[in-house]
């Protein structure tokens, strides 16, 4: 058997050109023979399979028994039904919930080849081990795909504590939240007595929100807002929250009321512990969601599960933007790239990637009261999808470059702007 690096390549050979036989095919389907979108993936699909069977069966499993019966009436026969769940869904639920969402269909078929290939392995690997042993060589080249971050990091044996605490909210056009989730919040933090600064960021509102956070300000200088230097986005708000914070740890917090004050308390204790990073959970036990609308939350779940399987991670709620990150941890993922929603999974993700410790709480979750929700779904999928998949090449390609022991944590220009009222 050849070393996992030469798997590596040899998997990613066959990969690349499966993907790209599929491309061109579903290119010339639809632009050229002008089929239905869904017509073309179904036969660019199959064709695509069987082109597949030959690369790997060429590059990966080298071995075994090439006799044409063999291949045809078990070996093609058993990679078609382990391909078969890939197909379904494939066909059934990503293909159409991308299309629905505007994706380009190249895209879109990029993210099924993906998806396919990941539940393709989780399933062949349940029903292909007799023939994988009589007649293949084993594809150690995929199991780096399914167990990506390994491991999670342990935590170090010393940190600092956490003298400061720095809660950032990204607002935008939020007069009707804002200040009550302010006021609970710094009510809470008071109570449990913690040294605090809450930093909302004022993402050029068109309503009376800044007005409003400076009244806030005025009643608690613990309170202080700074308007966007960025252009207006989600991403960016967030992104000039973690440039101008104070403390030793930030926590990432809504608006709209819908993360708990009380979790900000153990998201705390759990810092103090010594972990890096928090991650809060609305998916374990002893979570609590109320009023998450149907269709997000089939889409939410949908689309935690895909990173998850990617990542080979133990956490099934990556898409929540309420996390909290000590300020080495800042400073270690930066520079960050997303402008809008998509840096709620930028975060964590670079986190995991690049080594630090994290531990996993389940959080209480409402859904707004007041205001408008400002996520976008059909404008933000193939965002998502960007950073998702530029993140697993980091992983995947970068042989560790970004990963915190190779880079210990310099002075870095996070806090280096200081313009907050």
């Amino acid at each position: 058997m050849s070393s996992p690096a030469n798997g590596r390549l040899r998997f990613l050979g066959a990969a690349s050109l499966t993907t790209a036989f599929n491309l061109v095919l579903i290119s010339i389907l639809i632009e050229q023979v002008q089929w239905p979108t869904n017509l073309a993936n179904l036969v660019a699909v199959e064709l695509s399979l069987l082109f597949g069977f030959l690369a790997y069966r060429l590059l990966v499993w080298s071995g075994g028994n090439w006799q044409i019966q063999d291949v045809l009436l078990k070996q093609i026969p058993l990679y078609h039904v382990s391909h078969g769940a890939a197909l379904l869904g494939r066909i059934l639920v990503i293909f159409p919930l991308l299309n629905a969402w505007g994706v380009h269909y190249g895209v879109n078929t990029l993210v099924g080849v993906i998806f396919g290939g990941i539940l393709n392995y989780l399933v062949s690997d349940r029903i292909l081990p007799e023939v994988r042993r009589s007649h293949f060589h084993y594809p150690e080249a995929l199991a780096p795909s399914l167990v990506a971050s390994g491991p999670r990091a342990e935590r170090p044996d010393s940190l600092p504590p956490v003298d400061l605490l720095s809660i950032v909210i990204p607002a935008y056009n939020e007069e009707g939240s804002i200040s009550p989730t302010v006021h609970k919040l710094s009510q809470r933090l008071e109570e449990a007595d913690l040294n605090y600064e809450i930093l909302v960021v004022n993402d050029n509102s068109r309503d009376r929100t800044e007005q409003i956070l400076q009244q806030l300000h005025q009643e608690n200088p613990r309170v202080r807002y700074i308007n966007n230097y960025y252009p207006n986005g989600f991403g960016f708000a967030v992104r000039c929250g973690v440039e101008n914070f104070q403390g030793d740890a930030v926590i990432i917090y809504m608006g709209d009321s819908s993360d708990s004050p009380d979790n900000i308390v153990d998201y705390y204790e759990q810092l103090q512990a010594g972990y890096e990073c928090v991650f809060g959970s609305r998916f374990i036990q002893g979570s609590k969601i109320v009023d998450y609308p149907t269709h997000k939350l089939l889409i939410n779940r949908l689309a935690n599960w895909f990173v998850k399987v990617l990542f080979g991670l133990d956490y099934n709620d990556t898409t929540n933007a309420f996390k909290a990150y000590r300020k080495e941890v800042i400073q270690g993922i930066s520079p960050l790239l997303s402008h809008h929603f998509n840096l709620t999974v930028e975060m964590p993700l670079k986190a995991i990637v690049r080594g630090y410790s994290y531990t996993i709480v389940p959080i209480t979750w409402h859904n707004r009261k007041a205001g408008v929700s400002k996520l976008k779904i059909k404008e933000m999928g193939s965002r998502y999808l960007f950073i998702v998949l530029s993140i697993f090449l980091e992983q995947k390609l970068a042989g560790g470059d970004y990963h915190r022991s190779k880079n210990p944590v310099a002075k870095s220009p996070v806090n280096s702007r200081k313009t907050a009222n």
